[in-house]
């Protein structure tokens, strides 16, 4: 069993509800172990063997079920994600907005170099994997950055603040 976090990509947004209560029990019927939420915006920490494909179908497959609708799953181990929030891509300053974003695979080489090309004065980004480092000079409501820029990284993808990054996996080590 390795400790893992699935981050559900647009929950509760719009008419998107989940309850973090009955996140943990979806889970626990799939047969995952140590189960809890954290924040109410769709991380969920639990011990699982399996590949990742795997537990994100899983977990995809039980919640479209309940929900009634799509909820794009990604999953990271707690090695993954400490090993994420110890990169530090960029300098940061007061005011500054630093987000990892999950995507669903790794772009090939040239869709990550051309995206990194994207960047600017305001949002810049760092591909790393199935991850990119996002960094913006200001919030994030400001971001230069939409649908255009981040179509060659997958059809799907969600973010998360590195601030709360740091605190669920401080979290997940302190046990």
């Amino acid at each position: 069993m390795t400790t893992r976090v699935a981050f559900l990509r647009a929950v509760n947004v719009g008419k998107r509800r989940t309850s973090n209560a009955r996140l943990v029990e979806i889970f626990e019927e799939l047969g995952f172990e140590n189960v809890w939420a954290y924040i109410n915006s769709g991380n969920v920490v639990f011990d699982a063997a399996g590949s990742r494909g795997d537990l994100e179908r899983r977990i995809g497959d039980a919640l479209e079920a309940e929900y009634g609708f799509e909820v794009t799953t990604f999953v990271r181990t707690a090695a993954e994600l400490r090993k994420l929030i110890d990169v530090e891509p960029f300098e940061r300053t007061d005011g500054d907005t630093y987000f990892v974003t999950f995507l669903q695979a790794k772009p090939s080489a040239a869709a990550a170099e051309a995206f990194e090309a994207e960047s600017n004065d305001f949002d810049t980004v760092k591909v790393a994997g199935t991850e990119v480092h996002w960094l913006m000079q200001g919030t994030s409501i400001d971001t230069t950055f939409g649908k255009k820029q981040w179509k060659p990284m997958g059809e799907f993808s969600t973010s998360r603040n590195t601030t709360m990054l740091r605190k669920l996996v401080d979290k997940i080590e302190a046990g």
